[in-house]
């Protein structure tokens, strides 16, 4: 699979408790990434964070907070990330999405 060199980064920033269909709504997008043929797509899960709200989420052992803030990032091309984003329109009811340029330097073995 090829990335073009000039890609686009897009990163859904959405809460651990956030749910699409009874699953967790992270793991919905990467699985829906995968099956959409996109390059590849990872979920990471924030420490601390606060979202439109300025409700502060953290892992600190004394404040455990059972929301904390994942972020899914994909780089791919132009084309597959505008075919991806109508999905995130249904999907996300409370988040962010932010789309930049990507850069891709691709190593492989």
């Amino acid at each position: 699979m090829k990335i073009p060199s000039d890609g686009k980064l897009l990163r859904i920033f959405v809460g651990e408790t956030d749910k699409w269909h009874g699953q967790p709504l992270y793991q919905a997008i990467v699985e829906l990434a995968r099956k959409e043929g996109m390059a590849g797509a990872t979920a990471v899960k924030g420490f601390m964070g606060f979202g439109r709200k300025s409700h502060m989420h953290t892992a600190k052992i004394l404040r455990m907070s059972e929301d904390l803030p994942i972020i899914i990032e994909m780089v791919d091309g132009q084309e597959k990330i505008d075919r991806f984003l109508p999905h995130l329109d249904e999907m996300v009811k409370e988040g962010l999405v932010t789309l930049e340029k990507a850069n891709v330097i691709l190593y492989r073995s």
